[in-house]
């Protein structure tokens, strides 16, 4: 099959661990459009809104060199940042609700420039704005995502891929996040990936390193997922395995039942929404940029 990216179906971890989590709520984050605009929509909230300010701090210096990534201070940068996503267009109900969370990611950042580890150390940037690769070609499947951090490790000429955890829980055993990300750090860029690690900034000052996956066994997991939502997509089958809806998709049904509040539009033309009370929301929920 010819390759062509515009009728690929497209997957990255946060689509595939929808799909994972419900093929609905896949559905209403990843394929329905609002009917009065044409966007896809998101439902915000304030987890989601302190990662992302915490993740443009750490990807505005990734493009910096060493010497002079620290000569402003970090907390300039992420009071910049949370200007982005104060108030409601954020998912803060509430100031009080707000000033805690910011005082969270202020702790975060305070906790990077006190021990940047890595950070001071020479990166890799890929040169695309969203790294992707054909997963396949037979199948139509493309694997996208952005890396957090990779850290340049001369002594090997290879990479460390670093992932910033700004949730409270630990990544799952089980996820597919490290495998993707090897798959594309493998694909996108010429230096072997030597090594992987989570960084939890809520509570440890290190890295916690991670098994690196094997990359034939993490492309098989990936692939075989990524086909089942190509099918569904192809059969337009996309139903909650719960005959009342789940915490996945029940937020999105909300929306598209006129009980949330319209509060803007993102950078990548998404229409933003909030539930003034969502009972299923995840605290653990985070951005891959």
């Amino acid at each position: 099959m010819a390759q062509d990216k515009f009728t690929a179906v497209w997957v990255s971890h946060t689509s595939i661990s929808d799909f994972l989590a419900c093929p609905r709520a896949y559905y209403l984050r990843n394929v329905y459009r609002n009917p009065k605009t044409g966007n896809k929509i998101k439902l915000i909230n304030p987890s989601l809104s302190l990662g992302q300010a915490v993740h443009e701090v750490v990807e505005s210096l990734s493009v910096l060199p060493t010497d002079t990534r620290f000569s402003q201070p970090l907390s300039l940068r992420f009071d910049a940042a949370w200007a982005r996503i104060s108030g409601r267009k954020g998912g803060f109900t509430s100031k009080s609700q707000e000033v805690q969370y910011k005082e969270r990611g202020r702790l975060m950042i305070s906790r990077i420039a006190k021990n940047p580890g890595p950070l001071k150390n020479l990166a890799v940037k890929i040169k695309m704005d969203l790294p992707y690769f054909w997963l396949s070609e037979e199948n139509n499947i493309i694997l996208c995502g952005k890396i957090d951090w990779l850290e340049y490790l001369p002594e090997v000429d290879g990479v460390h891929i670093i992932d910033f955890k700004t949730g409270k829980g630990k990544e799952k055993e089980e996820s597919l996040q490290l495998p993707i990300y090897h798959l594309l750090v493998h694909h996108c860029q010429k230096r072997h990936v030597h090594k992987a690690s989570y960084w939890y900034l809520e509570h440890s000052d290190t890295l916690a390193e991670k098994p690196l996956p094997k990359l034939e066994k993490a492309r098989e997991k990936v692939l075989k997922i990524a086909k089942q939502i190509r099918l569904a997509r192809l059969l337009e089958r996309f139903k909650c395995p719960h005959a009342d809806g789940c915490f996945a998709c029940l937020p999105y049904e909300a929306i598209i039942r006129g009980e949330a509040e319209f509060v803007g539009v993102n950078e990548i033309k998404q229409d933003l929404f909030i539930l003034e009370k969502s009972t299923h929301t995840r605290e653990d929920e985070s951005v891959i940029l």
